[in-house]
């Protein structure tokens, strides 16, 4: 693929399981950009919070926000394109509402943590694309048990569910960048060449119009 000469940022978003980071390393091979990983593997907080979600999910967030924070300072200060798995607003918009809405977070720990977010999110420029992953919670329960990761393996279908809510609702309410959603269910761009371009075709074009508007 051809490099834009433009500086591009491009941010996918989705539930557990939806193949973001999988999506992340083909398009940045696909295009010539620089990958952002999510930072699972370095959460200390992270299997403590599957296991008692109440105790620590208010560390776990509060971790989240911290490194995609990071990482957003990090990759607008790249001279070149970059693609991110997972957005920082997710962390708020889905999994932290999630939590206050479910009763694991108190009402204190979730203001303090609404207040440190969306001060610093105001100062943030937005992503120039917004790529959706979207899939059905059996997708996305066939994918994790692929995986294989043990801190996962206790993820509930009623847990997946309501975040691809919260998902579809925070996508209807985004206005922020252009979204390209993609729904996943019938697709393996991991081993089918032709999902893969088809997918790389949808975002040259999605590139295209972002470039031509702006």
């Amino acid at each position: 693929m051809r490099e834009k000469h433009t500086k591009t940022f491009i941010a996918i978003a989705g539930n557990i399981g939806a193949g973001k980071s999988t999506l992340t390393g083909m398009l940045a091979q696909a295009f010539g950009w620089e990958p952002f990983y999510e930072a699972n593997a370095e959460n200390p907080y992270l299997a403590d919070f599957y296991a008692d979600m109440r105790r620590w999910s208010f560390h776990s967030q509060v971790f989240f926000l911290g490194k995609r924070l990071e990482h957003h300072r990090q990759l607008l200060q790249r001279a070149g394109s970059v693609v991110q798995d997972r957005t920082v607003y997710e962390d708020a918009e889905i999994f932290a509402r999630n939590l206050y809405d479910q009763g694991h977070m108190s009402d204190r720990d979730y203001d303090a943590y609404r207040r440190l977010y969306e001060a610093i999110s105001a100062f943030l420029p937005p992503p120039h694309l917004i790529i959706y992953l979207k899939a059905s919670v059996d997708t996305l329960l066939a994918r994790i048990a692929r995986r294989g990761r043990e801190f996962e393996r206790e993820i509930a279908p009623e847990y997946l569910e309501r975040l691809n809510c919260l998902y579809d609702s925070w996508i209807g309410r985004w206005s922020a960048c252009p979204v390209l959603t993609i729904v996943t269910d019938d697709l393996d761009f991991e081993h089918n060449g032709q999902d893969l371009s088809r997918i790389v075709r949808e975002v040259e074009a999605a590139l295209w119009m972002w470039m031509k508007i702006g």
